[in-house]
């Protein structure tokens, strides 16, 4: 095959600007890739790094993109433009791999303009997302657009999960022979069971009594409205720890303080830390909660839950998107089935999967050998199958054989 020598990660996520699993992934896919060779990281932000092996250039927001026009428009407008910005510039990469819709449009424009081919990981789906239409307006329809042409000119995509592909296939005009599969992975040294509790106390967190964990941001996907709604059926003895800030809107915002004051009056022991903690501090939480909860209506791998499992920790989550190819049910955790109305992410009886999900909690978290069973097999799981290493071979594989052709 070709020799490799440098690949360009577009990306909007990046160290110190991050907040999902997207994020996570970018950071650290470029150091495994590192290793293998020169990587030049473009992100949204103002970050500057010239490394031996890694190199980061900032590409910050365009005032221009927030004037005269309708606030929710900003986001995708803003997208645009940091896109072109990335494209245009003096590019010597033989690959350009970009990550969410978000810097697409700069992977399609760049191939073009420097001749390089582009790969696209699809972290999330735009049409699968339709509540994003209260967060952007007509927004949405740009963002959605933007992610289509990319997609369907792309030389190749990876998928996350085997059902993200499926998803792609079935919405996207695009040649399954381009559409690979590989997964998320985890730092197998960095996230792991500690015996440090300085975080849980400084929170507010009593180390001697179990918890049930949510680690992410607050937004329709997450599905933690449902979660703080299901705590009036957790048994009391149960802390509940929400780490849940970065709000979507002012309206998910507001619900979600209306819910947690009200199963508060009656209930002690509920915790919310709004702010987005330092890792060292999430990994103290996941090592001590009795169980992680990911109460997702959507998601294409669900990171976070590796992230339980590296620490030990027993997981129940919902039977959606890639957390089915990451969570073994009776073995790693519990998965809770969900109903969704037609067409859409409408769940077709939210009380029942509310009720369901505290009775798993419940089962899980009030059995110490179970949730102990569950931790150690997690912790062999993904090193057995989730390491960022075995994930950049794979994807300098793909990388090889695009340059070859």
């Amino acid at each position: 095959m070709a020799e490799l020598t440098k690949v360009a990660l577009f990306t909007n996520e990046y160290p110190p600007n991050v907040y999902g699993g997207a994020g996570v992934h970018v950071e650290y896919l470029s150091k495994a890739l590192a290793k293998l060779m020169h990587v030049e990281v473009r992100c949204f932000g103002s970050q500057h790094a010239d490394g031996e092996r890694i190199m980061v250039r900032g590409y910050p927001l365009w005032d221009e993109v927030k004037r005269n026009t309708d606030s929710r428009f900003s986001g995708a407008l803003d997208a645009f433009s940091r896109s072109l910005l990335m494209a245009k510039d003096t590019l010597d990469a033989q690959i350009v791999h970009c990550h969410t819709w978000y810097t697409d449009m700069g992977g399609l424009l760049a191939g073009k303009l420097w001749g390089v081919p582009y790969v696209l990981t699809i972290h999330s789906l735009e049409p699968l997302r339709p509540w994003k239409v209260e967060q952007l307006g007509n927004g949405y329809i740009l963002s959605s657009w933007m992610e289509r042409t990319a997609m369907e000119q792309a030389d190749a995509i990876i998928a996350v999960s085997k059902e993200t592909r499926e998803d792609v296939l079935r919405l996207f005009k695009v040649d399954p022979a381009k559409v690979h599969v590989i997964y998320n992975g985890i730092d197998l040294a960095e996230y792991r069971k500690t015996e440090a509790t300085d975080a849980l106390t400084r929170y507010g967190v009593d180390p001697s009594q179990p918890y049930v964990l949510f680690v992410g941001r607050i937004t329709r996907q997450k599905g933690i409205i449902h979660l703080v709604n299901a705590i009036a059926q957790i048994d009391p003895a149960l802390q509940v720890v929400l780490c849940a800030g970065a709000p979507d809107t002012p309206e998910i915002a507001r619900e979600m303080q209306e819910g947690v004051a009200a199963v508060s009056k009656d209930r002690p022991g509920v915790i919310w830390i709004h702010e987005m903690l330092a890792r060292p501090d999430v990994i103290q939480l996941y090592s001590h909660a009795a169980v992680f909860c990911c109460p997702s209506v959507y998601e294409p791998f669900g990171i976070i839950n590796l992230e339980a499992m590296a620490c030990e920790t027993a997981v129940v989550a919902s039977a959606v998107g890639g957390i089915k190819e990451v969570v073994v049910p009776e073995e790693t955790g519990v998965l809770v089935n969900l109903a969704f109305n037609e067409g859409g992410f409408d769940l077709a009886d939210p009380a029942a999967f509310e009720a369901d999900l505290a009775a798993a909690i419940n089962r899980v978290a009030l059995d110490p050998e179970l949730r102990a069973r569950f931790g150690a097999a997690g912790r062999r799981r993904v090193e057995d199958h989730f390491s960022w290493d075995a994930i950049a071979q794979r994807t300098a594989e793909l990388y090889r054989s695009l340059i070859a052709g």
